[in-house]
């Protein structure tokens, strides 16, 4: 089920442009502005990091409207400067591929609608890391089954991305460095090109090998800077960057 996050009372008095609403004001809004664009978000903690930050922020809502004063940078760059626009919160921490489609259980085809996705890192946490070939085939097969019965399109995937930098000396999983980035490397093939097939592929990856350490916290989760940078990834494939 979507999840519903507590609003202040500034965002209640905004609630015609609200983008994280309880099911019955979101239903309500919907009658009220039918052609109101909608996204959605569906996956694990890189979509779902407000726990990890005291800000309850998560780079769903960063993209639906910005916080214009923790990121002045990107004032103008989301979705209600350019028109309505809604937040449909799927996503859930500790998600793997076989959770996905519980997320997606209560969602229903919607024309004005783009779906944000993340899966693979719990995946690899939890044991394809140290693969030997089936898990990765088997993460494939599960990812494509839940991509082609998701009523939405189209799905922009990011990718898992590397909170080492690519450093060995900060591996953290106790599996040999050399076959945990080629299991790394082959999820995030599958990834690739599962995201030609249904929507478009967002390099989290590429993005955040660039970063910094602050970017993240409790060493994978997505700090607040790292769900700003999240959401600035995406930027590029809504037309926002």
């Amino acid at each position: 089920m979507p999840t519903v996050h507590p609003i202040s009372r500034r965002d209640m008095l905004a609630i015609p442009a609200l983008a994280l609403t309880p099911p019955l004001l979101a239903r309500n809004e919907k009658m009220r502005n039918p052609a109101a664009f909608v996204l959605y978000t569906f996956g694990d903690s890189i979509l779902d990091c407000g726990r990890y930050n005291d800000r309850g922020i998560h780079p769903g809502q960063l993209l639906v409207r910005n916080d214009d004063g923790l990121f002045p940078e990107f004032r103008g760059k989301d979705l209600q400067s350019r028109g309505p626009a809604r937040l449909v919160h799927c996503a859930v921490d500790g998600a793997t591929v076989a959770s996905l489609a519980s997320q997606a259980r209560d969602v229903h085809p919607v024309k004005n609608a783009v779906a944000l996705l993340t899966v693979g890192g719990n995946d690899l946490l939890q044991g394809l890391a140290a693969d030997k070939g089936p898990g990765v085939r088997a993460f494939s097969e599960a990812l494509d089954r839940f991509l082609a019965g998701l009523a939405l399109r189209p799905v922009l995937i990011g990718n898992v991305y590397d909170p080492t930098f690519g450093e060995d000396s900060r591996n953290f999983l106790g599996v040999a460095p050399g076959i945990a980035r080629a299991n790394h490397r082959r999820v995030n093939e599958v990834i690739a090109r599962l995201a030609a097939r249904y929507g478009e592929l967002v390099d989290l990856h590429g993005h955040f090998l660039q970063g910094q350490p602050s970017w993240f916290t409790r060493t994978i989760e997505p700090s607040l800077t790292g769900a700003s940078e999240v959401r600035r990834a995406f930027l590029p494939a809504l037309g926002l960057a």
